[in-house]
């Protein structure tokens, strides 16, 4: 049985990903999508590095890794309970910041995401590779477009425009060995069996 809460762990992958309450949408506009992306960077860069994402209307799927920032005068045992206990907190003061505006935008109240954001580690580079491609394919599985290439709200296109950003694009490229080795890994037609133990959805 998979562990969706196990600890955060310095150095380590993990697919972090959550869903509006009730699978309520947390996107209305297009501002909406900007906005949270900013509010992620705001609260978990310090912690996180980023490397693919995809928000879709009532979800959000993120391959991050921990950063490894913690001091060495921190015990490990500790250290392991210190740094997820830090990250769950950002995470849970994103949410409730995004969801503050939200609520205001739309005049709801309550609750916007679910309880808490489940992760799974990621413990191999085929992991993250079949990762990297369901996460972008994942607005086609939903049926929200034909082609999820074109799709305007994950990372796939960032990936491949040579542009500055917080998105680790040089070190996901690598892990395919070249851009074009990315977009025809993206491009051929992935079978599901090969990736259904990375995904989630039930």
């Amino acid at each position: 049985m998979t562990d969706y809460y196990s600890p955060l762990i310095e150095g380590n992958f993990y697919h972090v990903f959550n869903r509006g309450n009730n699978r309520e949408n947390l996107f209305y506009s297009l501002r909406n999508y900007t906005y949270f992306l900013r509010k992620f960077d705001e609260h978990l860069s310090e912690f996180l590095d980023t490397y693919a994402y995809c928000l879709l209307p009532n979800h959000f799927h993120f391959l991050v890794r921990v950063k490894e920032w913690r001091t060495n005068s921190i015990a490990q045992s500790d250290g392991i309970v210190e740094v997820s206990a830090q990250i769950s907190e950002q995470f849970r003061r994103f949410f409730i910041g995004y969801s503050q505006a939200i609520n205001k935008q739309e005049r709801r109240s309550g609750s916007l995401f679910q309880k808490e954001f489940k992760r799974i580690h990621v413990d191999s580079e085929k992991h993250l590779m079949c990762l990297v491609y369901y996460i972008h394919a994942n607005p086609k599985n939903h049926r929200i477009v034909k082609d999820f290439r074109e799709y305007r709200h994950s990372s796939y296109r960032k990936i491949l425009i040579e542009t500055p950003s917080k998105l680790l694009k040089k070190e996901v490229l690598g892990w395919f060995g070249s851009k074009e080795e990315f977009i025809s890994f993206h491009d051929a037609i992935q079978d599901l069996k090969d990736i259904e133990r990375f995904m989630i959805e039930d």
